[in-house]
C-alpha cells in the first residue's frame, strides 16, 4: 500500500493548522505557502476534512480553518481513512465481511490480516499533537515528503 499525496498533504495541513491557530483561525493560503503545496489541491482536501467534522471554517476577514478538536485527539489513521478511503493491503480485507471464495483455505490470509492489524494499531496510535511534538523537537523540513 502507497499513501497518496492527498494523506499526505492532508497530516501535514493538520499539523500546520494546529500549529498557528492560537490566534485564531488558520488561512488556506498561509499554509499552501508554508507547506509549499498548491492552494487548488489543498482546497480538495479541505472540504473533504470539514466534511468529516476534522475541521471548522469561518468566512470573512478573519476567516479561515481551525482543528474542532485537540490536536492529541486526531489519529494518523483517521486522517488518512478519510482521504485515502480503505488502508486495507488487499482487496479480500476491505469490507468487514472477506467474501472472498478462497478465505477459508487461503494460505496468505493470515499474513494479509496481521500485516493490516498493526499497520492501522499504529496509525491510530500517532495523533498530530505526537507529529507537532516531532516537528518542534528537529529541524527537519518534510517539503519533500
Amino acid at each position: 500500500m502507497k499513501i497518496s499525496t492527498k494523506g499526505r498533504y492532508a497530516i501535514r495541513m493538520m499539523i500546520d493548522i494546529a500549529q498557528n491557530s492560537r490566534d485564531g483561525n488558520v488561512s488556506l493560503k498561509d499554509v499552501a505557502d508554508r507547506q509549499g503545496i498548491s492552494l487548488k489541491y489543498l482546497e480538495q482536501i479541505v472540504i473533504m476534512l470539514s466534511r468529516a467534522g476534522l475541521l471548522r471554517s469561518q468566512r470573512g476577514a478573519q476567516g479561515g480553518y481551525r482543528l474542532v478538536r485537540e490536536p492529541d485527539q486526531y489519529s494518523v489513521g483517521e486522517i488518512l481513512r478519510i482521504t485515502e478511503g480503505s488502508m486495507a493491503p488487499v482487496a479480500c480485507l476491505e469490507n468487514e465481511l472477506n467474501d472472498c471464495p478462497r478465505v477459508d483455505f487461503c494460505p496468505t490470509i493470515k499474513l494479509w490480516t496481521g500485516l493490516y492489524k498493526t499497520m492501522i494499531e499504529y496509525l491510530d496510535s500517532v495523533t498530530i499533537a505526537d507529529l507537532l511534538n516531532d516537528s518542534s523537537e528537529s529541524d527537519m523540513s518534510c517539503r519533500d515528503i
